[in-house]
């Protein structure tokens, strides 16, 4: 029984953007294998302030993983199979979904 039925399948990343603490040369031969291409900020590298237009969307990530940590079942993987712990996170997902609709 699978529940990723409902969605499409999804593309493989052609980009990945990471920070200084992924500046080593494996980590960047391991990304280009899986033919992507790395964008890793070098060690000591002055930070690009003002020169960005976009807007991070760093925060949409922490801001998800906060609403999920409020779930135990998923906070603390209880269930020994991956079914129910995937269970688990659709439905603590549905209701973060169903919350944030019916503010």
């Amino acid at each position: 029984f699978h529940l990723g039925f409902f969605w499409k399948k999804k593309k493989k990343p052609k980009h990945l953007c990471l920070d200084k603490g992924y500046d080593f040369k494996d980590i960047e031969a391991l990304i280009k294998r899986r033919n992507i291409r790395p964008h890793i900020r070098k060690k000591g590298e002055k930070p690009l302030i003002g020169k960005y237009k976009g807007k991070p969307r760093r925060w949409v990530v922490e801001r998800t993983n906060s609403w999920h940590n409020r779930f135990r079942a998923i906070l603390i993987r209880w269930e020994r199979k991956a079914e129910n712990y995937l269970a688990s996170l659709y439905l603590a997902s549905s209701i973060i979904v169903f919350n944030f609709f019916n503010r």
